[in-house]
């Protein structure tokens, strides 16, 4: 009977510790509330995406041409709310959800930094809408381009069906959808979206990029999206762009506007393309910036 006790607690605990361990989910607490890193794994980046990327620079930072990056969402849990950040490819989403014991019907609003796949691929899921409750914001620049049929035909044939993706997605949610027009990026004040959350436009890389600044307490977080896809080269010469960017001029005057920012002001930031943790602050170095993760509370 002893043995059966043992084996059995065992077990129990065996349990336990799997259940509160998942590589794909970080935490840090935020006023009253917790931000979570929500990853769908972590990958290479190739620095062919680079643009006008000398060979020095891929010698010294990237020799093997490649870097870390992820794709991540983030979900801020606040005041009995559920605030889900993008939705990545969809692919670890629900899983990661389940983990945090968080059902899609629960999500109250998700906020999308940009509408390409990786960002708004988990809105559907089994080909069904994801989140049957939560209200979705995107900015109006953003919403205006992908539905936009001369933007579409603008573009080659392999991309044209990332409009008809973000058209079916603002089709499912029409109901829900809440179109805004984003703070300017040097704007002095910033109107809320809802409490503690603030819209700041970081248009470059696609036309109506958007990061979220979420605050509650005297503590903040700036949610950027993909101001950044090579940290390794994109933070000590955040002047490089990427094949991605829709407006390569436009994403550099972004990123360098908000590292200045959110390095003087010791604001954290989250990114989607950053590798786990994903979460970390912005210092000044000796060549351009230095991201420095955060750690796990």
């Amino acid at each position: 009977m002893q043995k059966f006790i043992y084996f059995t607690l065992l077990i129990m605990a065996t349990i336990c510790v799997q259940a509160q361990s998942n590589d794909n989910v970080f935490s840090i607490k935020l006023g009253a509330g917790k931000v979570y890193l929500l990853s769908e794994g972590q990958r290479n980046g190739n620095t062919d995406i680079l643009i006008g990327v000398k060979s020095e620079l891929i010698e010294k930072y990237a020799p093997d041409k490649s870097f870390p990056m992820a794709a991540n969402a983030f979900l801020w849990q606040v005041d009995g709310k559920n605030f889900l950040f993008d939705t990545g490819y969809g692919k670890s989403l629900f899983d990661n959800l389940q983990f945090l014991q968080v059902k899609p019907e629960e999500i109250d609003a998700i906020f999308i930094t940009h509408m390409h796949g990786d960002h708004i691929g988990g809105l559907f899921r089994n080909g069904q809408v994801a989140f049957p409750k939560a209200t979705l914001y995107i900015a109006k620049p953003e919403h205006d381009y992908w539905t936009n049929d001369d933007a579409m035909h603008q573009n080659p044939e392999s991309r044209q069906g990332g409009f008809l993706f973000a058209k079916k997605v603002i089709d499912a949610y029409k109901d829900r959808l809440q179109l805004f027009d984003p703070n300017a990026i040097n704007s002095p004040y910033f109107k809320e979206l809802v409490p503690g959350i603030k819209a700041i436009a970081t248009f470059g890389h696609t036309p109506g990029h958007t990061a979220y600044l979420i605050e509650s307490g005297n503590e903040k977080l700036l949610i950027w999206g993909d101001l950044t896809h090579a940290m390794a080269i994109q933070m000590p010469h955040p002047e490089i762009a990427v094949s991605y960017d829709a407006n390569p001029e436009k994403a550099v005057q972004s990123r360098l506007f908000i590292l200045q920012t959110v390095s003087k002001h010791a604001i954290p930031v989250a990114g989607m393309h950053i590798a786990y943790p994903g979460i970390g602050t912005i210092v000044n170095s000796e060549a351009g910036y230095q991201f420095v993760p955060l750690k796990n509370n």
